[in-house]
């Protein structure tokens, strides 16, 4: 069970926080909020919110992370993915 909880958080971590998917899921998010469309309905009493529950904690998380890499690069500091490195040398 460990094995697969490392493993979703690493594909989580890899490909979903990935910063240039982070406005589709953030649009994706919201509209999903705004449709009258969900995957359990809210009429059911517990099922009906978790999900909605956890679209505005994926929601929040990427909006936050987003204002934080905002702020961390207006100060001039440098930004990183947290899974991922970035080459800088330049060939000439």
């Amino acid at each position: 069970m460990k094995l697969v909880s490392k493993l979703i958080q690493q594909f989580v971590r890899n490909n979903i926080r990935n910063p240039k998917y982070r406005w589709a899921l953030i649009v994706g998010s919201l509209l999903y909020l705004v449709s009258p469309l969900d995957f359990a309905p809210d009429f059911m009493p517990v099922l009906g919110w978790l999900d909605d529950g956890m679209v505005i904690t994926l929601l929040a998380s990427e909006l936050s992370q987003f204002l934080i890499e905002r702020r961390n690069a207006g100060k001039g500091e440098t930004v990183t993915a947290s899974a991922q490195t970035v080459d800088t040398t330049v060939l000439g």
